[in-house]
C-alpha cells in the first residue's frame, strides 16, 4: 500500500493507469478485429458452400432427368430410382461430414481467439 501512495505522490500513478488502460484497449481491439475476421471468413465459406451445394444438386437433378428419359420399363425406372437415391444419400453424407469438419474448425478458431486474448 505504501507503494501506491508513493506512486500517487510522485505522479506516476496516472501514467501506470494509462498504460494499463492502453493494454486493455489494445486487447479489446485485437479481439474485435479477430472476431470480425472470423465473421467475414464465415460469410465467404458460406457463399462457397452454397455454390458448391447448388452445383451438386443440379448435377444430381440432370443425372436423374437423363436416366428418367432413358428408362423404358418399370424395371429400368426401379433401377434408376435406386441409383439416384443412393447418389442422393452419398451427397447428404458428404455434406454432413463437411459441416461437421467445419464445426470443428469453428470451435478451434473460437477457442484460439479467446485463449490468445486471455494470455495478454
Amino acid at each position: 500500500m505504501s507503494e501506491l501512495s508513493e506512486r500517487a505522490a510522485s505522479g506516476s500513478f496516472p501514467a501506470v493507469a494509462e498504460a494499463e488502460a492502453g493494454k486493455l484497449n489494445q486487447g479489446a481491439l485485437e479481439f474485435m478485429l479477430g472476431a470480425q475476421k472470423m465473421l467475414f471468413e464465415e460469410l465467404v465459406f458460406f457463399g462457397n458452400e452454397m455454390l458448391e451445394r447448388s452445383r451438386t444438386e443440379m448435377h444430381l437433378f440432370t443425372e436423374f432427368v437423363a436416366k428418367m428419359a432413358g428408362a423404358h420399363s418399370v424395371r429400368d425406372v426401379k433401377t434408376m430410382c435406386q441409383e439416384c437415391g443412393q447418389h442422393q444419400l452419398d451427397f447428404v453424407r458428404r455434406d454432413t461430414e463437411r459441416l461437421y469438419r467445419h464445426g470443428e474448425r469453428m470451435i478451434a478458431a473460437t477457442s484460439n481467439l479467446i485463449s490468445d486474448r486471455a494470455l495478454n
